[in-house]
């Protein structure tokens, strides 16, 4: 028995796992609000001497910030199951149900509030399409090259908004850093790279298409820490149109959006 759970919080969360759960891509503890107390309860007893008792971070990181950076909760499961070579952070053997519960947990506190914001929504949404959508999917629509932001206004704070939109390159997640590679046939091809092993590549291109390639196909690959969004500098985006473009961001929390 896990110190710090109650006997009826355990076996209700023991019953609820999904058999498969370490496979699903999304948490299946996600609005498990037993899971999330459990997970809670897990996170103090073992996690919270490094990460504090609110996972801002004391001798590790702020852990609430994962989401901000558009990363997800299978990531959050496999650093929490794999640790982190080189540092403090070491694997972890317990069930998957216990590591889905910690990950609703800390996505449960990293939800931000509705952004406040004087633009008009319907406004930020043109500019939305015309600017961000090629890149950016909402519930399915968009494009693929930068990160799915169909809950990315219950995920970020409206100044981390604000940094994203003005200064992109600042945080950059891994899988959205941009690459440049050519060909042995001469071709060049720019986007972010989305899978690697030790043979191949898959590559986000800027134009929207997801490619695989051969290393040995490769003359050349020029690798980037910084990000392919561009600066939207208020001559590009000035700060009335930033307002309603918040307030269309601000609708992007998993439900529906303003039409």
């Amino acid at each position: 028995m896990t110190r710090g759970l109650s006997i009826g919080a355990w076996l209700l969360l023991s019953v609820s796992v999904l058999p498969d759960a370490r496979a699903q891509v999304r948490n299946p503890f996600e609005t498990d609000d037993v899971a999330i107390r459990t997970g809670a309860g897990l996170f103090a007893a073992r996690c919270a001497v490094c990460h504090g008792p609110d996972a801002k971070g004391q001798l590790g990181p702020d852990l609430t910030q994962r989401w901000a950076r558009g990363e997800t909760d299978e990531s959050a499961f496999q650093i929490v199951r794999n640790g982190v070579p080189g540092s403090s952070m070491p694997p972890n053997i317990a069930p998957d149900n216990e590591i889905w519960a910690i990950v609703a947990h800390l996505r449960s506190i990293s939800v931000m509030p509705p952004l406040e914001s004087t633009g008009d929504a319907g406004l930020g949404r043109a500019t939305f399409a015309s600017e961000c959508a090629g890149c950016h999917q909402v519930r399915g629509e968009g494009g693929a090259l930068g990160p799915d932001l169909t809950s990315i206004g219950a995920a970020r704070s409206r100044a981390a908004l604000i940094a994203a939109l003005r200064e992109p390159s600042a945080i950059v997640a891994l899988g959205f850093r941009g690459v440049t590679v050519v060909t042995r046939g001469g071709a060049q091809i720019e986007g972010a790279v989305k899978g690697e092993d030790a043979f191949s590549m898959q590559i986000a291109t800027v134009d929207g298409e997801l490619r695989a390639y051969a290393k040995r196909e490769l003359a050349q690959v020029e690798r980037s820490s910084e990000s392919l969004m561009p600066v939207f500098a208020p001559d590009r985006l000035s700060d009335a149109a930033l307002e309603d473009l918040l307030a269309y961001i601000g609708t992007l929390r998993g439900t529906r959006s303003v039409q």
